[in-house]
């Protein structure tokens, strides 16, 4: 099954939404030109894999550069609900100590929320 991905925005906050494989090739690019857009100019950005039901070692790197990308973009950029594949191999490649994931949408949601209010401390 191909990777589809689609956005939806909550307030300043767009969460993709990603069915199918991350890939080698087409998929891969594809999710990496749509998240590298929106984070372009500090964009925030909640990335839910519960739909991912396969993902190779270049799915696994995009998750990577994308984190990097955000990072010099001066955005935010969170994990939401990887399925039991992508989450094991998260865990094995120690991305899970570098990436934020958070176990559904909601939850990674109101992170954003806590991260601001925190700011005003």
């Amino acid at each position: 099954m191909k990777l589809t991905l689609e956005t939806r925005n909550r307030g300043d906050v767009t969460i993709v939404y990603c069915q199918g494989r991350v890939v080698y090739r087409d998929e891969a690019a594809a999710l990496s030109r749509l998240v590298g857009e929106v984070l372009q100019n500090g964009g925030k950005v909640i990335l839910d894999l519960s739909g991912v039901n396969s993902i190779d070692s270049a799915g696994i790197g995009e998750l990577a550069s994308l984190h990097s990308l955000a990072i010099s973009q001066n955005a935010d950029l969170k994990y939401a609900s990887p399925s039991p594949l992508v989450r094991d191999l998260l865990d094995l490649t120690n991305l899970d100590s570098v990436l934020e994931i958070h176990p559904s949408v909601p939850e990674a949601l109101s992170s954003f929320q806590s991260a601001e209010t925190c700011a005003d401390c």
